[in-house]
């Protein structure tokens, strides 16, 4: 029998492109040169390959016939297929959370949403936008259903390929910010219900905010 490596080559490398693709070094839409990554990296193709193939299982990028390979490129279409999927599974995630959370969740809830607030007040947007992955990921965690948990992380991967986020919109910060803090009552309260509609609502105007991004943007190259 031979012996297993404790890290697959390939996921390693399916790691360090992943980061590239999510900080947009790798922009949406870019054809992957997949002999100077190789020659980059000091590896075969093949692991390269195999790594690709698990991006492209999380959607991250293409894989075309006779073509290569491509970063996925997140169409409006798309947008709006997939943020009230993802508003429906947090809201889940919220209702869930709001039963199960006892007084030390709620407190390290509160510890990330003063984060928020300073943040807010200084119009540190990346601060804020960091606070905010880490509010929603401590909610998801909460309510303690891996596969919600599972399915919730691969729709946020393909959300980070958007070159935007809604909190780059005027006043958007400080809508979302009062959106986090209906949220975070209704937790402290226990009241499902409301954690799951205003979770839902919350995520839709994110979606309506980066909309209006995008048409403010085709309209100024017009």
């Amino acid at each position: 029998m031979t012996r297993i490596s404790q890290t697959a080559l390939y996921l390693e490398v399916a790691e360090r492109l992943r980061q590239l693709i999510f900080g947009h070094e790798m922009m949406p839409g870019a054809w992957i040169d997949e002999q100077r990554l190789a020659e980059q990296y000091g590896i075969s193709r093949t692991p390269l390959r195999e790594a690709l193939k698990v991006l492209a299982a999380e959607g991250l990028v293409e894989l075309k016939p006779r073509r290569g390979c491509y970063v996925t490129e997140i169409s409006p279409r798309d947008m709006d297929d997939l943020f009230p999927l993802i508003a429906l599974l947090e809201g889940r995630c919220a209702a869930e959370a709001a039963r199960r959370a006892g007084a030390e969740d709620i407190r390290q809830l509160r510890t990330i949403h003063e984060t928020l607030e300073s943040s807010a007040r200084e119009s540190r947007i990346n601060a804020f936008f960091e606070a905010n992955q880490e509010f929603h990921k401590r909610i998801q965690e909460l309510a303690d259903n891996r596969w919600l948990l599972s399915v919730i992380q691969d729709l946020r991967k393909v959300l980070k390929l958007c070159r935007m986020h809604s909190l780059s919109r005027e006043g958007r910060l400080q809508q979302s910010l009062e959106e986090h803090r209906a949220i975070l009552a209704a937790l402290e309260a226990g009241d499902a219900a409301s954690a799951e509609k205003l979770m839902h609502d919350h995520l839709l105007s994110g979606r309506e905010a980066l909309a209006k991004m995008h048409q403010g943007a085709a309209s100024t190259l017009k």
